[in-house]
């Protein structure tokens, strides 16, 4: 593993300098970043479709989703406040104890190690939001890399590669780790040098890699997105007043991305009868004119398998529809159904299915649709399909949603998840591995910083953003008030 450490010690040099960059020499870099994955962008498309199965359009706007969010980092880090510099000044007359200067501010980690995610090679892997927050953040970034799409990674290396190069700062502010070995991810998690950790994939991955960094003698954070099953709600009222809208909305949910996204909303519940089995005729039938998708790699396409296989054979769960596909590493799109009160005893039906899968499950009553809907554990999302006057009939039930879920959607799909300000993308464990915090948005910068205090610190050895004269002109709280003004 020397190689490794020599990564991790090259990642601690460039830290050592970059920590203390501006914001505005880490926009440029972003922005430059941007510029050079877009100059690549034929090379790399072409790479991404032909290790993944998935087609041109597909990265043509994951790429443009790429490079949207390495901007937006960039203006974040420009204009600086996200640092949320706080103030107390002194007050030397209160009694019956002096107030000393006490001035806060968020900084840098240090290096972070990211893993690569299989269903998305850009935007949540090499040039992704992890490695996007925490270099607008003042950390070096450790990609190891993905075993499903190692050109499409190697590519991105290059062009981000070019772009420090071309800003004048040290290559190690980004570094590509291309051995797939378990070990090497063990590693890397315990090394010393490595001050935070980003995942996104299943559970038992996410799992495995929060316990190396526990294991640690200075555990360190480890942000593990993990999927979830998102359930989705459906009122009656809903769904028979916009039905055909609905399936197509649902439909299309299920199906994007051949169900590979760990937003897909795998479970729906809804009160039994007519309203509810003319629904599900309406899905079948939106469902049923798609043809079958090859997935991202075998590995997926086996774990589908299993998993939906599994979930089908339970008692009392009835296929609905399944499609007749059997090419190789094509996914059969599957509705099924199951009742309440057996949902409700087989924690296995709460498990993910990763890909075109979703389970119906019949309540009798909406008292029961509310016993369901409380059994889950941590979420990425939920879903409401409802009227106002549904929704207002069941507000204490959908306020509750709230301990559950990172994202609550009225009348959405669950699936496409807008990168900005406000967006949560988290939730408690097992989405998540801490639901304080977000992998999407622009709060994911957050996972990558401490708060530091300077205790009655003389003003010339205070970072800027903490200056009586506000150099950086940032907004700051300055003793409990807002404001841009100099002290």
């Amino acid at each position: 593993m020397e190689h490794l450490d020599i990564i991790m010690q090259n990642a601690q040099q460039a830290f050592e300098t970059f920590r203390y960059s501006t914001g505005n020499t880490r926009k440029s870099l972003l922005y430059a970043i941007a510029e050079a994955l877009e100059n690549d962008r034929e090379a790399i498309i072409s790479a991404a479709c032909a290790e993944t199965n998935l087609p041109e359009v597909r990265f043509s706007g994951e790429l443009g989703r790429t490079c949207m969010q390495l901007r937006m980092f960039g203006d974040i880090a420009g204009e600086g406040s996200w640092v949320e510099p706080v103030i107390d000044t002194a007050d030397d007359h209160r009694k019956p104890f002096r107030r000393p200067d006490m001035r806060k501010m968020l900084i840098p980690c240090g290096p972070v190690v990211v893993f690569g995610a299989s269903n998305f090679p850009l935007a949540y892997s090499t040039p992704g939001g992890d490695t996007a927050s925490a270099l607008a953040a003042g950390c070096p970034v450790i990609v190891k890399m993905h075993p499903a799409h190692p050109q499409t990674a190697r590519l991105c290396r290059n062009a981000i590669s070019h772009a420090i190069e071309k800003s004048g700062l040290p290559l190690s502010l980004f570094q590509l780790v291309d051995d797939p070995g378990f070990e090497t991810g063990k590693y890397l998690v315990q090394h010393k040098l490595t001050a935070g950790v980003g995942f996104t994939g299943s559970l038992s991955g996410g799992r495995a890699i929060y316990d190396y960094a526990q294991q640690r003698d200075n555990p360190i954070p480890v942000f593990s997105e993990m999927g979830s099953v998102n359930p989705v709600i459906l009122m009656q009222e809903a769904i028979s007043t916009k039905g055909h809208e609905i399936a197509k909305t649902l439909g299309a949910s299920i199906l994007m991305g051949v169900g590979q996204f760990c937003t897909n909303p795998g479970i729906l519940i809804g009160v039994k009868g007519e309203i509810l089995d003319e629904f599900m005729h309406l899905l079948t039938t939106e469902i049923s004119q798609h043809p079958a998708y090859k997935m991202l790699h075998r590995g997926i396409y086996e774990n589908y398998h299993q998993s939906m296989e599994q979930a089908l054979v339970q008692k009392g769960v009835d296929v609905i529809y399944k499609h007749g596909e059997s090419e190789d590493l094509k996914a059969p799109a599957v509705l099924a159904k199951v009742s309440a009160k057996t949902f409700l005893e087989n924690p296995l039906l709460r498990e993910e299915v990763f890909g075109p899968f979703s389970l119906f499950v019949c309540c009798d009553h909406l008292h029961e649709l509310e016993k369901v809907w409380s059994s889950f554990a941590g979420q990425l999302t939920t879903s409401v399909f409802g009227t106002d006057t549904e929704l207002l009939r069941c507000e204490a039930m959908i306020r509750n949603c709230a301990g559950f879920a990172g994202r609550i959607v009225f009348n959405g799909a669950p699936t496409g998840v807008e990168v900005a300000h406000a967006t949560v993308h988290g939730g408690p464990y097992p989405a998540t591995t801490d639901s304080r915090f977000t992998s999407v948005g622009a709060d994911a910068i957050k996972r990558w910083v401490r708060p530091v205090c300077w205790q009655d610190c003389p003003d010339f050895l205070l970072p800027d953003a903490l200056k009586n004269e506000n150099p950086l002109h940032l907004w700051r709280k300055i003793n409990q008030s807002f404001s841009k003004e100099k002290i």
